[in-house]
């Protein structure tokens, strides 16, 4: 996957204070065209990062909330095209520029409307307009973001050691790429990607009018709400009902805990047939839990079927059966076990439980 660069434009970004509360201001160093960057220190420093970037590997409904790669779509209002949509219209402009100049002028644009973006660091800002001659003669815009790495020294030629002012790394580069490639020689032009470090939020900030898709906890959160919703409903239709309004402050508190209990609610075939409409949308989909200080990571399909849960007198039961044991490094004598039955070890439970029991 080789991109040919037609015109690069190469901003400073300067932030006076601490966490970029200050004044912000940027400098323009150069645009260059084709025969300029084939000269230039830049290529160098870029060598590969076009092509790495648009294989950066990405999912339209994360597996995580804060997944640092995304892909984001131009938002319109129904009946309307692309060209009402600000963020497509710059994207456009850079797409279209046939010299340095009007490139120069799209990109100066590009980093005035940046600069209002919140938490802005000081840095270098570059955007690229690049083609692949392998597919096609339309264009792709890159825009990259290198923060300064403080601290940098070098050896020089003057001195024995100089340091550098403005050293800059693309080791946590943050990127655009327009148009989003689905696949090598495929475009979508309603879509872009974006990378960005997973705590920061430059790009989502600064294209105010492109949407995300949720990721799958998102999807899920939605979808457990919703049968939550379902099942209050039609166990209590009056909504006015005291008992249906505590269910239902009770279930609020529950959902707005970062750490929630098991809530003895549902009966296992309700809970199996919700969680196979969600694993219907996604088959991978992990379930993560801890039962004391043991943790249990699997997949939300395998319960009910390889993973249950079980009430052992006041206390719980986690039953997990499977084909065969895989150890990690460091040996434990659980390794050299010849195991009980199941009715062995059910039986051994319920009669220590009992025994318990009575002593309380």
């Amino acid at each position: 996957m080789n991109f040919t660069v037609e015109f690069l434009s190469f901003f400073v970004i300067q932030v006076d204070g601490k966490d970029g509360q200050g004044g912000k201001t940027y400098k323009h160093y150069a645009t260059m065209d084709d025969y300029d960057y084939e000269e230039s220190d830049v290529k160098k420093f870029l060598d590969g990062e076009f092509a790495r970037i648009s294989k950066r590997k990405v999912e339209k409904n994360p597996s995580t909330e804060q997944a640092p790669t995304k892909i984001g779509r131009f938002i319109v209002e129904p009946e309307h095209d692309l060209s009402s949509n600000p963020n497509f219209n710059m994207f456009a402009r850079l797409r279209a520029a046939g010299d340095k100049e009007d490139f120069k002028n799209a990109c100066d644009d590009l980093v005035r409307m940046y600069l209002d973006t919140s938490a802005v660091r000081g840095g270098a800002l570059i955007v690229v307009q690049t083609i692949m001659n392998t597919h096609s003669d339309d264009p792709f815009i890159f825009v990259l973001k290198c923060d300064f790495e403080p601290k940098i020294a070098r050896i020089s030629e003057s001195s024995l050691i100089s340091e550098v002012e403005m050293a800059i790394s693309a080791r946590n580069m943050k990127s655009i790429m327009y148009p989003y490639m689905i696949e090598e020689g495929m475009v979508d032009e309603w879509e872009l990607k974006i990378h960005q470090s997973s705590h920061a939020r430059y790009f989502e900030d600064f294209l105010k009018f492109v949407t995300y898709e949720q990721s799958m906890p998102e999807i899920v959160n939605e979808h457990v709400m919703s049968f939550v919703q379902d099942y209050v409903e039609t166990k209590w239709p009056d909504a006015e009902s005291e008992a249906r309004q505590q269910e239902e402050r009770d279930l609020e508190l529950w959902a707005s805990s970062e750490k929630r209990d098991l809530q003895e609610k549902w009966e296992p075939v309700q809970v199996a047939e919700a969680a196979q409409r969600i694993v219907e949308l996604k088959p991978e989909i992990e379930i993560r839990f801890k039962l004391d200080d043991t943790t249990v990571r699997g997949l939300l399909s395998d319960f009910g079927g390889k993973l249950h849960i079980a009430k052992l007198h006041d206390r719980y039961a986690l039953i997990i059966e499977g084909d065969s044991f895989t150890f990690d490094k460091g040996f434990s004598p659980v390794e050299l076990l010849q195991p009980e039955s199941f009715a062995e070890v059910a039986e051994r439970l319920l009669q220590k439980r009992e025994e318990e029991a009575e002593v309380m």
